[in-house]
């Protein structure tokens, strides 16, 4: 009796009505408009003193192992921050998203693939973005990821991208 009723609140598409212990678990989509207000929530919560200079885009693309993401200034004065599309997986964790992000907002604040008056030689000199995201309140993040890296990102992407062996080409 119980199913019949699980499923009659289905087809009428109210899950208000049933108990909470069996309504279904809803996860987020990771898609480019997940990264578009994951974008807007950081900006506004850790970056409002960085004026918005240009027309700033996010998306997810390609499947890399060896970076989480990257910020470019396009040929019509956009700034495009892309965000490894292995992320899109829910294995890893949303705080690798946000501090993905944030890094990224960095670069834009310190004038690197953005408007902005460049503020250093180096996008990286002197351990600048690690001290930026803990002044913006990543602290956290930042321990968290440490030890994520270690126990879960390395044992995935050996998993996810195993190492092919080279054929081996003769020129003779």
């Amino acid at each position: 009796m119980e199913g019949d009723t699980y499923f009659q609140t289905i087809l009428e598409g109210s899950w208000t009505k049933l108990p909470e212990e069996i309504k279904p678990v809803e996860s987020k989509l990771r898609n480019n408009i997940y990264l578009r207000e994951k974008l807007d929530s950081i900006w506004s919560n850790h970056f409002k003193d960085i004026e918005k200079l240009n027309l700033v885009n996010i998306r997810f693309k390609g499947n890399w192992k060896n970076k989480f993401g990257h910020i470019d200034l396009k040929k019509d004065k956009s700034t495009e921050i892309v965000v490894n599309g292995f992320f899109k997986d829910h294995r890893i964790p949303e705080f690798i998203i946000d501090l993905t992000i944030a890094h990224e907002l960095v670069h834009y604040s310190h004038g690197f693939q953005s408007p902005h008056k460049r503020l250093f030689k180096h996008p990286h000199q002197g351990g600048i973005v690690t001290k930026e995201l803990k002044n913006r309140g990543f602290i956290r993040e930042l321990k968290k990821e440490k030890k994520w890296l270690k126990e879960s990102w390395y044992p995935l992407i050996e998993k996810e991208f195993p190492k092919r062996k080279r054929k081996r080409s003769y020129w003779f």
